[in-house]
């Protein structure tokens, strides 16, 4: 069997340019997830506290205390968790913030098919990457 191509797929490196709506854009879906987190915060504080609360009701005993304990514990690990990402995401913003215009940041990965065939240099194929302005695409870099 003579195969003279052959269909592969790779990652495909997607950047954006910075421009003043990029920069909006990114600060709107960041702050979003803070208020996300904030919330998630807030509603596991209450949980916490009424389950506290419906425990402490039953009386006092060992058992209910170490209960009580127990739930503490969990919340402030969780509460820790939460805390650490909206730690993350702010970071994130303050980076957002710093960008200068029209300089390339990375947006992630896609996924695409391409040919080969025998003399082609796979490593150029391999090395593509599209480049964003306001989510319009403006290059595509490499060979296709």
């Amino acid at each position: 069997m003579d195969v003279s191509q052959l269909t592969l797929k790779r990652a495909i490196n997607i950047k954006a340019i910075v421009t003043p709506l990029w920069k909006e854009e990114a600060q709107k879906q960041l702050q979003g997830q803070i208020n996300k987190l904030d919330s998630q915060l807030q509603q596991l504080e209450m949980q916490g506290q009424r389950t506290v609360t419906e425990l402490q009701k039953q009386g006092e005993s060992e058992s209910i205390t170490q209960q009580v304990t127990a739930v503490q514990n969990k919340v402030n690990q969780d509460k820790s968790k939460l805390l650490q990402q909206k730690n993350q995401i702010l970071q994130q913003l303050q980076q957002v913030q710093t960008l200068e215009l029209n300089t390339e940041v990375s947006q992630g990965q896609m996924e695409s098919f391409f040919t080969v065939a025998q003399g082609d240099n796979l490593i150029k194929k391999m090395q593509v990457e599209v480049l964003l302005r306001d989510g319009v695409v403006e290059e595509i870099r490499g060979e296709l």
